[in-house]
C-alpha cells in the first residue's frame, strides 16, 4: 500500500482540493493507497475538513491532530509513524512505501505515479528536486542557495534544489522513525540514512489557495536551527576566524617590535580601540554560537516527545513519543 503523508497547518481551504486531486490520480492508476493528513495544530477549519472527509466521503483518508503547533518537521514524522503503523499498534497493516507532499499542491501530485514506478523498479528513496524555484524574490533565492551551499560544504549532503517531496520505502521509514533525536531535519536525514536513491525533477507550481505560512524570519530561524542541528560548521567558522586573527596579531606584533627597536614611537590609539572592539565582538559571537549549541543539547537531553497527538481519526488516540536511548 502507498501512503500519502500531507503535513498541514491552517490549510482548511486546500484540504479537500488536495484530497480530491491525489485520490483521483491514484484511483485512475489502480494504486492501493491511503492519505494521512498531519494537522500541525491549525487554528482554522483544517481538522474539521479532515474529519468530515475521512468519516463521510473517503475511508482511505486518515488524520492526526497535534495538541499545538509543533512545526512541519514534527508533522512529517507523525505522518510517517502513522503510515508505518497502518492504524494500529502492531504495524502489520502498515504501508509498503510513503510519499511526503505539501498540502498546497506546489508539489505536482502527477509526479507520484512516476515516483511509485521507480520504487517498483527497486529504488528505496525517490527524491523530487526542484528544476526551478518558481516565483520567489531574489533575496529568498540568494538565501536558499547560501543555505544549501553551507549544508553541502559542512555535511557533504547535497540539498541543492531539494524538497520535502519524497517517496520512501518502508525500510527507510522504519530507519527514520528509529532515530532518537528530537530536533529533526527531514530533507537532510532522508539523505543521511542512505539507501538506493533515484532523483526526479519538477517545477514548483503556484499555490491553489492563500499564501505561504513561511515568513523570512521563520525561514531564517529554520535555516539556523538546521545548520546547527545537523552540522558543526559555525564552530569551525569561529576556529578559522580565530586562526586568521592570530596570524594578524603575530604580524602586527612583529611590526610593533620592529618600530620600537628602530626608535620610532608606537602610535595608533584608534587602532588599539578598533582591535579591542573587533576582538570583543568575535569573542561574544563565539560565546553566542557555543550557547546556541548548548541550548540544542539541553533540548535533546530533556527527552520530551517530538509532538503530542491530541486527536486521531483512528479509534485509539494516544500521545506519540519518540524512542529514548536514555539509560541504555
Amino acid at each position: 500500500m502507498l501512503s500519502i503523508v500531507i503535513p498541514a497547518y491552517n490549510e482548511g481551504e486546500t484540504i479537500n482540493i488536495a484530497a480530491d486531486t491525489i485520490s483521483e490520480i491514484l484511483e485512475k492508476a489502480n494504486v492501493d493507497y491511503e492519505i494521512i493528513f498531519a494537522d500541525d495544530g491549525s487554528r482554522d477549519n483544517t481538522w474539521d475538513n479532515i474529519c468530515k472527509r475521512a468519516a463521510r466521503e473517503n475511508s482511505r483518508i486518515r488524520g492526526v491532530r497535534f495538541s499545538r503547533n509543533f512545526g512541519k518537521e514534527a508533522a512529517i514524522f507523525a505522518g510517517l509513524e502513522a503510515a508505518a503503523k497502518g492504524g494500529d499498534e502492531s504495524g502489520e497493516n502498515g504501508c509498503d512505501c510513503a510519499v511526503v507532499i505539501d498540502c498546497d499542491l506546489q508539489h505536482p501530485p502527477e509526479l507520484i505515479l512516476k515516483m511509485y514506478e521507480l520504487w517498483k523498479k527497486g529504488y528505496e528513496v525517490v527524491e523530487a528536486r526542484k528544476s526551478s524555484r518558481g516565483r520567489e524574490s531574489p533575496l529568498y533565492k540568494l538565501f536558499a542557495k547560501t543555505f544549501y551551499r553551507l549544508m553541502k560544504s559542512s555535511s557533504g549532503i547535497n540539498l541543492d534544489g531539494a524538497s520535502d517531496y519524497k517517496l520512501l520505502d518502508r525500510k527507510v521509514i522504519d530507519s527514520l522513525n528509529e532515530l532518537p533525536e528530537r530536533l529533526t531535519f527531514f530533507r537532510a536525514l532522508s539523505a543521511w540514512v542512505g539507501y538506493k536513491t533515484a532523483v526526479v525533477e519538477f517545477e514548483v507550481q503556484p499555490r491553489v489557495h492563500g499564501t505561504t505560512k513561511w515568513s523570512f524570519s521563520k525561514l531564517f530561524k529554520f535555516a539556523v536551527s538546521n545548520i546547527t542541528g545537523f552540522t558543526n560548521f559555525p564552530m569551525h567558522m569561529m576556529t578559522a576566524m580565530g586562526i586568521i586573527f592570530m596570524i594578524f596579531a603575530v604580524v602586527l606584533g612583529i611590526q610593533t617590535l620592529v618600530n620600537f627597536f628602530s626608535g620610532y614611537s608606537v602610535a595608533g590609539f584608534s587602532t588599539v580601540i578598533l582591535l579591542l572592539l573587533i576582538i570583543g565582538s568575535l569573542l561574544m559571537l563565539g560565546l553566542g554560537i557555543i550557547g546556541y549549541y548548548l541550548s540544542k543539547i539541553y533540548e535533546e537531553i530533556k527527552f520530551r516527545p517530538r509532538y503530542i497527538v491530541n486527536e486521531s481519526t483512528n479509534k485509539a488516540t494516544k500521545a506519540k513519543k519518540t524512542k529514548s536511548t536514555k539509560g541504555e
